[in-house]
């Protein structure tokens, strides 16, 4: 062949012929009808609030002026209102005549009835509103003046004023008076020994007192407290009670420390007093003849076995007597017995009728009273032994304590009923029938314990079959402190022993749960 052959070879028909590619579509095509309109509502949303976001800006604007021009309008105008503040004389610091120093508005009556305002009278008869009256003229009332007579029997329940009750000026007052009380004890607990008392007249009513630490918390009782007794010279006070021992403590109001205890072997103190010189402790119990001599000096304890002249079978209640050197001993059988500590032997003895249920002595101690179980009372001269006078306690059916006040002007003798008469004591000595100057008949039980304030301005009274039944009497106006003990608040329980400190300025008792519960006097200076 002269050119190369070319084979052509047939074109075939595919029978199959090839698929066509599908061409990709975009998510965004595929999405249903009913989203894409949601989307399209929620972007019309965004760009209403947008422009409402602008329409609030410009308002602010509008009204304001830009943020720096707001604070520079603000500052100049409580600039001017201080300054026209100032002008007028009104307070710098915009309270208004409703409003306290605090911003708060004033306390005002939630509602006013009409009623109140007119001057109608009240039946003080009635029985819820008995207690209230004075007297019998009172038998009608004006609603002012009984709402006012309420108000103070409030307050006298309550010991004063409570600190929910009162206004902030009087809450300011009360607090100086706090503080200043508080520097008074400072300076009081600072000195000691006796020393003279400058206060005034103690005034009637309200007296004014504080609840210290118990007198003896450092070490209390686990038996019956039944002495309590603050020392003559130094700031310290003894108790004793029938766990068989004697303690001391300093007084200083706060913690009123431990300075010494003593255990008395199978000895149950009935009854512990310091001498008149306060170097000795003497010490009884409830079913010896035998009693105990402490010398707190030299740190002894020595028992008298026996006592030369005594023909009594047990020593129980004693008096120690003003000249220092001898005790008066209380026998059975309306015995007194005339103890000298240097000898221990008996040198003269006296008798009434009927035994003898207590003993005190006159301010100078030349004279001795004694009240009787058969409701007389004795009066003995030291030196002779001789009884000088004799009279029957009015009213009296048994007596069971006597005090006298060392200013010599009262004595006091309390009975089983609890009626505890008041006497001028010059008439007891002069007298065969004296006239009470008053009948306390506070004490619903029997009246065990009489003791009158150094200062003579104070009779405390107390019986111990009953809680919390104790009392003080305002000697110059005779008339019985309302708020002492605290009404429903129990801090006394059954008082054995009621004791003063050397100027009245602590109080102090022994009571049944082992405790010496102390009390300061606010009105005195002096320890």
């Amino acid at each position: 062949m002269a050119h190369s052959d070319v084979i052509t070879l047939p074109v075939m028909d595919d029978p199959k012929p090839a698929k066509k590619r599908k061409k990709r579509v975009p998510v965004a095509a595929v999405v249903p009808e009913e989203e894409q309109q949601r989307r399209r509502r929620n972007v019309a949303r965004l760009a209403v609030l947008g422009e409402e976001d602008g329409a609030v800006k410009r308002l602010e604007t509008l009204l304001f002026g830009a943020e720096d021009e707001l604070l520079d309008r603000l500052v100049q105008e409580d600039e001017e209102r201080t300054a026209c503040l100032l002008e007028e004389g009104d307070d710098p610091a915009g309270r208004s005549d409703d409003e306290d120093e605090a911003g708060r508005p004033s306390r005002t009556a939630a509602w006013v009835d009409e009623d109140d305002e007119q001057d109608e009278e009240v039946d003080m008869t009635h029985r819820y509103r008995r207690n209230l009256m004075k007297g019998g003229a009172e038998s009608t009332m004006s609603k002012q003046k009984l709402q006012q007579r309420m108000k103070e029997q409030f307050q006298r329940s309550m010991g004063g004023t409570p600190s929910w009750a009162q206004s902030g000026e009087q809450k300011k007052m009360r607090k100086r008076t706090a503080e200043e009380e508080e520097d008074d004890e400072d300076d009081l607990l600072t000195r000691t020994g006796n020393l003279v008392a400058s206060s005034t007249t103690l005034p009637s009513g309200i007296l004014r007192i504080k609840k210290c630490v118990d007198a003896n918390s450092a070490r209390p009782s686990e038996d019956r407290l039944t002495t309590v007794q603050f020392h003559p010279s130094a700031q310290v006070v003894m108790t004793a009670g029938l766990d068989q021992s004697i303690s001391l403590f300093q007084v200083d109001g706060r913690t009123n420390p431990k300075i010494q205890s003593i255990h008395l072997e199978r000895f149950p103190v009935h009854k512990a007093r310091f001498s008149v010189d306060g170097e000795t402790v003497i010490a009884t119990s409830l079913r010896n003849k035998m009693f105990y001599l402490y010398d707190m000096m030299e740190g002894r304890v020595s028992p008298v076995h026996a006592v030369r002249g005594l023909n009594e079978a047990k020593v129980m209640e004693f008096s120690v007597c003003p000249d220092g050197d001898t005790l008066l001993l209380t026998g059975t059988n309306g015995y007194l017995h005339l103890l000298t500590l240097k000898t221990k032997e008996v040198v003269s003895s006296m008798k009434g009728n009927g035994d003898i249920s207590g003993v005190a002595f006159s301010h100078d101690g030349s004279k001795v009273f004694a009240n009787s179980e058969e409701g007389e009372v004795y009066v003995w001269d030291m030196r002779s032994s001789r009884c000088v006078n004799r009279f029957t306690d009015d009213g009296c059916v048994r007596g069971t304590s006597i005090a006298a006040s060392l200013n010599g002007r009262y004595l006091a003798c309390g009975s089983q009923s609890g009626v505890v008469n008041i006497y001028d004591q010059e008439m007891c000595l002069n007298s065969a029938n004296p006239r009470p100057l008053r009948a306390v008949m506070n004490l619903l039980t029997s009246a065990t314990s009489l003791a009158f304030s150094p200062s003579s301005h104070i009779l405390a009274m107390a019986s111990h079959l009953e809680d919390e039944a104790v009392r003080m009497v305002h000697l110059p106006s005779l008339t019985v402190f309302s708020n002492f003990p605290v009404s429903k608040r129990k801090l006394v329980y059954r008082a054995n022993c009621l004791h003063f400190s050397p100027n009245s300025g602590f109080f102090s008792l022994a009571n049944n749960k082992g405790h010496a519960p102390l009390f300061r006097l606010l009105h005195y200076n002096d320890f």
